[in-house]
């Protein structure tokens, strides 16, 4: 994340000033059933669901298209929102900072933080963690595997809690790991 592009990321998250941080969940879909997927989310109370998929759909897991996930998630009293700008598959930029990414879908996502579009869905997302107890979903189980690293990495350097759900009985909370790092105050992935 560029130093100078941080600002809007703060400020989308200057609402986080005001009151006690809310935790964020995350979790991967992967090959799990909807059922499945339920059973998980409430086991650890999950009120909404927040897709933070590009494409929310699949041809292998049609489980979870957008529309059906939707409508598991409503019969189980989970609410569901795509946040499109949250989404991962980005391209990097020629000139990108971010060279301690060594994967360009990593070093391209890195490079997405800095934007404009990246803050406003951290608002909306930060504005739905407040009120719901939120987990954010893509469909790779390993956390580490996921753009959703990088949206926990912004979320724990704001000082918002981030936890990545494996299953019904396991759990962890969110470090900075390299490449990432605190620099200045900010978020850094530079090599």
């Amino acid at each position: 994340m560029r130093a100078d592009d941080a600002r809007d990321t703060e400020a989308a998250a200057s609402a986080a000033d005001a009151r006690d941080p809310p935790t964020v969940w995350t979790i991967g879909h992967s090959t799990r059933s909807g059922a499945e997927l339920v059973h998980v989310l409430n086991a650890f109370d999950i009120e909404l669901l927040v897709d933070v998929r590009r494409f929310p759909g699949s041809r292998r897991y049609p489980q979870f298209a957008r529309e059906t996930l939707a409508r598991t998630l409503r019969s189980a009293d989970i609410e569901h929102r795509w946040i499109e700008t949250l989404g991962g598959r980005r391209r990097p930029d020629a000139d990108s900072p971010n060279r301690a990414w060594q994967h360009p879908a990593f070093r391209a996502y890195a490079d997405y933080l800095a934007t404009d579009e990246f803050a406003q869905g951290l608002s909306e997302l930060l504005d739905l963690a407040y009120g719901l107890r939120t987990v954010v979903m893509c469909s790779e189980l390993l956390w580490w595997r996921c753009h959703r690293r990088l949206i926990a990495d912004v979320l724990v350097w704001l000082g918002i809690p981030t936890v990545h759900i494996r299953d019904a009985s396991a759990a962890e909370p969110h470090r900075l790991r390299a490449p990432a790092r605190i620099v200045a105050g900010r978020l850094s992935y530079r090599a």
